[in-house]
């Protein structure tokens, strides 16, 4: 059951209460009978994980994956293709 905090405005009296979803709001302060009113306060969520956030979802870069543009900088853009030290081109990312 979530707990719901009150606070009178007559006496400025403040509790919390659990409350189910379906029960009504209080409406009387228990010290002085005068007007209760709900306090609402910031809820501590956290979202972690992959998928909460708008970069999870896009390529890094120009549009490459992150494999194709580590292999791309390791090679030289001058070497000959038939130099011995060249690394192998790696194969574009299916999409």
């Amino acid at each position: 059951m979530p707990t719901y905090s009150y606070r009178c405005t007559e006496c400025s009296t403040a509790f919390d209460i659990q409350q189910s979803f379906t029960d009504d709001s209080l409406t009387e302060c228990p010290t002085c009978q005068g007007r209760l009113r709900k306090v609402f306060s910031a809820v501590g969520v956290t979202f972690n994980g992959s998928g909460f956030y708008r970069t999870d979802s896009r390529a890094s870069g120009s549009g490459k994956s992150t494999s194709d543009s580590a292999a791309s900088s390791s090679t030289p853009a001058t070497a000959p293709a038939a130099a011995p030290a060249a690394a192998p081109a790696a194969a574009p990312a299916a999409s």
